[in-house]
C-alpha cells in the first residue's frame, strides 16, 4: 500500500485487510519498532477527536517516527478567512511522509489527496467515512473468533450519522457469508445511499429495537446518537436515549454477543456491563493503535519485521 490514500474503506481489498490484522498481531507482540526514524507524520484535525488522534500519534512514534501536530483549528490561519485548499498546500510542502486528517465536511479527506502530493489517510470526514476505524474494528472481531467471514453483526444507535457504520458495512460487504442487522429509529436507520453500495454483497435486515431481532448474534456494535449532526434539536430530544444497553438487556438476546463501540460513550452503554467478558470497546480502542501502526507503516513503504 505504499504511497496510497486512504479515503474510504474500498481504498482496502480482503486480502489487504488480512495482511494488516497479521502486522497488527506482530505489532502487539513487539509493541515498539524502530523503522521509521527518518519519517514524520503531520495530523490534521479540525474536528474534535481523542482516540483516533491519539492513536494515530502513538502508532508513529512506537514505529519509530515522529508527529507534527497541526494543532486546534481556532489557533489556525483557517480562523483568518485561509481557505482548506491551502492549508493543505502549506501542510504538504512540509514535505511529511503522509498526512493524517479529519474534518467535519464531507469529501474533504478526498480534497486533500487530491491537492497533496504525499498521502493521506482520512481520520473521518463528517457523515462519510472513517476507514481506519473500520480497519480497527475488523481486527476487534478477527482477535474475537479468529475470522470475519460468516459472522453476524448488529448495528444499534445513530446509524444515520455514524461514518463509522458507513466504513464497517462497506468494509464487511468484502467478506463472506456476512449477515447484518440493522437497528435505529426510523429517522436514524442507514442512508440510503451505504445501502445501495452493500445490498448485492451482504443480506441486510432492519429493525426499530433490539428486543425485535429473533436470531443469534455475534457481534452488537453500538453508537451514540451524535447531537453534533443533527440541524434540528427538537428531533435529537426526541430520539436521544432511545437505546440503553445493559446486562439486562444483553441477557434476553438468543445469546449475549461481544459489545463494541467506537467511543465515547454517553449513556448508550451502562457501566455495569464494562465487567463483562464481552463488553470489547476498550480493548477496541487498543486495538486501533496497533492497526494504525501496520498501516502506517505500509502507506510508507517500511516493512514489520516478522514475528
Amino acid at each position: 500500500m505504499k504511497g496510497r490514500d486512504i479515503i474510504s474503506a474500498f481504498d482496502f481489498a480482503r486480502e489487504d485487510f488480512m495482511r494488516l490484522f497479521n502486522e497488527a498481531k506482530i505489532c502487539e507482540k513487539k509493541r515498539t519498532l524502530r523503522i521509521a526514524e527518518d519519517k514524520m507524520a503531520i495530523t490534521v484535525f479540525l474536528e474534535p477527536s481523542t482516540r483516533t488522534r491519539l492513536s494515530f500519534t502513538a502508532a508513529m512514534l512506537k514505529i519509530g517516527g515522529k508527529v507534527m501536530d497541526f494543532g486546534g483549528i481556532e489557533a489556525s490561519a483557517l480562523m483568518k478567512g485561509e481557505s482548506f485548499e491551502d492549508t493543505i498546500r502549506m501542510i504538504d510542502g512540509y514535505d511529511p511522509d503522509v498526512i493524517i486528517i479529519r474534518h467535519k465536511v464531507e469529501g474533504s479527506a478526498k480534497m486533500a489527496a487530491d491537492i497533496a502530493e504525499h498521502p493521506v489517510i482520512n481520520g473521518g470526514d463528517g457523515m462519510h467515512e472513517h476507514p481506519t476505524q473500520a480497519l480497527t474494528d475488523l481486527y476487534t472481531m478477527y482477535k474475537t473468533f479468529g475470522k470475519i467471514d460468516g459472522l453476524r453483526v448488529a448495528l444499534l444507535g445513530d446509524l444515520k450519522h455514524g461514518r463509522t457504520l458507513s466504513s464497517l458495512s462497506y468494509a464487511l460487504s468484502m467478506f463472506n457469508d456476512v449477515k447484518l442487522y440493522c437497528i435505529a429509529p426510523p429517522i436514524l436507520q442507514m442512508r440510503p445511499e451505504v445501502v445501495e453500495k452493500i445490498k448485492d454483497k451482504m443480506p441486510c435486515k432492519f429493525y426499530n429495537s433490539l428486543e425485535e431481532l429473533d436470531e443469534e448474534i455475534d457481534v452488537l456494535y453500538v453508537t451514540r446518537i451524535q447531537k453534533e449532526r443533527f440541524t434540528d434539536l427538537q428531533e435529537y430530544e426526541r430520539v436521544k436515549g432511545s437505546y440503553i444497553v445493559s446486562p439486562t438487556l444483553l441477557s434476553k438476546l438468543k445469546k449475549i454477543p461481544i459489545v463494541m463501540h467506537p467511543l465515547p460513550r454517553v449513556n448508550e452503554i451502562t457501566t455495569d456491563v464494562d465487567a463483562m467478558p464481552q463488553a470489547k470497546y476498550f480493548e477496541q480502542a487498543t486495538n486501533g493503535m496497533y492497526v494504525r501502526m501496520a498501516l502506517l507503516a505500509e502507506v510508507m513503504g517500511l516493512k514489520i519485521p516478522a514475528e
